[in-house]
C-alpha cells in the first residue's frame, strides 16, 4: 500500500491522538506532527514516529505544523476553529487538504476563511477510533476531488471503517455512529443492573454483561451475517430467549431508537445554529 502524505493534527486530543497512532501503526506514515496547548499533553503524544509540539513552548507551533503537511486535521474545539484557520491559512502548502474534526462547523466556514483555493473535507469519527474500530463519516468540500477524498479515506481507514456522505447527512450520521457508542454503553449498564438484580455480585454482573456484548459483536464481525439472522439462531422457538425478546419488542425499541436519534439530530441542528 502507498505511503500516506505528511500529516499534521492541530489540537490533538484523544481523537487526534488516536488518528496519529493509527497512521503510525499502519506502517504507511510519512511525517506526523501534532500540536497541543500544554507541554505535558504534547509530551504524552510524543511517541515513535510522531513529532509533538506544544504551544506553551512555541506560540507559532500550529502554523509551523500546518506548513509541514499535505493533510492538516483540525481538532480544536469548534469555537476555536475560525481563529485557528485564520492563523494557519497563509502557511498552508498549495493543494493541502484541510480536514475538519470539529462538530457543527460547516465546510462553508472553512472555505470562507481559508479562501478560494482551499481543499476542505469534513469528518465525523467516533470514539472507538482509540482502539482502531471507528466509523468515520467524511463529506467533500467544493474543491475536494477524488484524489483528495482517497487520501482522507486512507487516513481514517487506519482507525476503522469510512463512510462518504453528503455534508447534509453528517449530523444524521453523528446520531448513529457518533452517539452510538453511548447507546451501547447504556445497554450494557442496564443489563449489568439486571444481573445484579438476579443476585450476582457487581463484578460478576459486569463481566457477564460486558463480555456478552463483546462476544456478540465479535461473532457478528467474524461471520458477516445479518444481525437479525444471528438473533434468530439464538432464539429457540418457545424458549427463554424468545420470551425475553418478545418483551423487548413489545417495548417498541425501533420507535425508541428513532425518537432518540431524532432528538440527537434536533440538538445537532441547534448547536449548528448557535455556532
Amino acid at each position: 500500500m502507498s505511503q500516506l502524505p505528511p500529516l499534521a493534527i492541530l489540537g490533538a486530543g484523544s481523537m487526534g491522538g488516536a488518528i496519529a497512532q493509527g497512521v503510525i501503526a499502519s506502517g504507511r506514515a510519512g511525517e506526523v506532527v501534532v500540536t497541543n496547548r500544554s507541554r505535558a499533553k504534547a509530551e504524552s503524544l510524543a511517541t515513535a514516529g510522531i513529532r509533538s509540539l506544544a504551544l506553551e513552548d512555541d506560540a507559532a507551533a500550529n502554523a509551523a505544523a500546518a506548513a509541514s503537511a499535505e493533510v492538516v486535521l483540525i481538532g480544536v474545539k469548534p469555537g476555536m476553529v475560525p481563529a485557528l484557520l485564520a492563523e494557519i491559512g497563509p502557511h498552508l502548502r498549495p493543494g493541502a487538504i484541510v480536514v475538519s474534526l470539529a462538530a457543527g462547523v460547516t465546510i462553508a466556514t472553512f472555505e470562507r476563511i481559508l479562501g478560494p483555493d482551499a481543499v476542505v473535507v469534513r469528518s465525523m469519527p467516533n470514539t472507538p477510533a482509540v482502539v482502531g474500530k471507528a466509523v468515520t463519516g467524511i463529506a467533500r468540500g467544493s474543491r475536494a476531488d477524488e484524489r483528495a477524498m482517497g487520501v482522507v479515506r486512507s487516513v481514517f481507514e487506519t482507525v476503522g471503517a469510512v463512510v462518504e456522505v453528503a455534508e447534509d447527512r453528517i449530523d444524521a450520521l453523528s446520531t448513529i455512529s457518533g452517539s452510538g457508542p453511548a447507546y451501547v454503553f447504556l445497554l450494557i449498564e442496564k443489563l449489568t443492573e439486571a444481573a445484579v438484580g438476579k443476585g450476582f455480585d457487581p463484578e460478576t454482573a459486569r463481566l457477564m454483561a460486558e463480555q456478552t456484548f463483546i462476544g456478540a459483536a465479535a461473532l457478528l464481525d467474524a461471520t458477516g451475517e445479518d444481525p437479525a439472522e444471528l438473533r434468530r439462531r439464538v432464539t429457540s422457538p418457545k424458549g427463554t430467549t424468545e420470551r425475553a425478546v418478545a418483551v423487548l419488542q413489545d417495548a417498541r425499541l425501533e420507535q425508541i431508537f428513532a425518537e432518540a436519534t431524532d432528538a440527537a439530530l434536533a440538538r445537532a441542528k441547534e448547536l449548528a445554529a448557535e455556532g
